[in-house]
């Protein structure tokens, strides 16, 4: 897929992020917590594309960033659940995901990862599992949010993103 994308994975995993990298085999832009830019890993993640949002504050700058980046065509990793999960169902869908689609028209593909709860979950060790990674029917905002209701527009992008989720997991 050429000119701005969209990877909208589920999030189970510190995997995740190059595991979908892999999987796209497209360069990947990512935005990622705050506190993993400290040290060592910051350095690291830094230099994979990664730019960092503060949770929880509605960051502008990095509102900012992921539109700059889809602007100049790039495909950009955001979890639409906005942080791990345990992998037994997904958390809902954020906002966020759904105004970025609307306001830049990027091509949104959402992505199924199984494994990686098991091979590196929440408050475990990393141990070898299986891993999977499903690439779902791209589609975009005003393919599905053609309601004179923007809050019914973005409930319905949800919903869709959702549903295209949970099918590639």
């Amino acid at each position: 897929l050429s000119g701005p994308v969209l990877v909208a994975p589920n999030h189970l995993s510190y995997f995740d992020p190059p595991l979908v990298a892999v999987a796209t085999r497209r360069a990947l832009s990512f935005m990622a917590k705050e506190e993993l830019f400290r040290g060592i890993l910051g350095l690291l993640i830094r230099s994979l594309e990664a730019f960092p949002v503060r949770r929880g504050e509605g960051d502008t700058e990095a509102i900012k960033e992921v539109v700059r980046r889809l602007g100049e065509g790039k495909a950009v990793l955001l979890f639409p659940e906005g942080t791990r999960g345990f992998g037994e169902e997904l958390s809902p869908i954020s906002a966020g995901i759904g105004m970025f689609a609307k306001r830049t028209g990027a091509l949104v593909v959402p992505v199924g990862i199984i494994g990686t709860e098991k091979a590196w979950g929440k408050g475990q060790k990393i141990r070898r599992a299986p891993l999977t990674v499903v690439i779902g029917e791209p589609f975009r905002y005003a393919d599905v949010a053609n309601s004179e209701n923007e809050r019914e527009n973005r409930a319905v992008f949800a919903r869709v993103l959702g549903q295209r989720l949970a099918e590639a997991c």
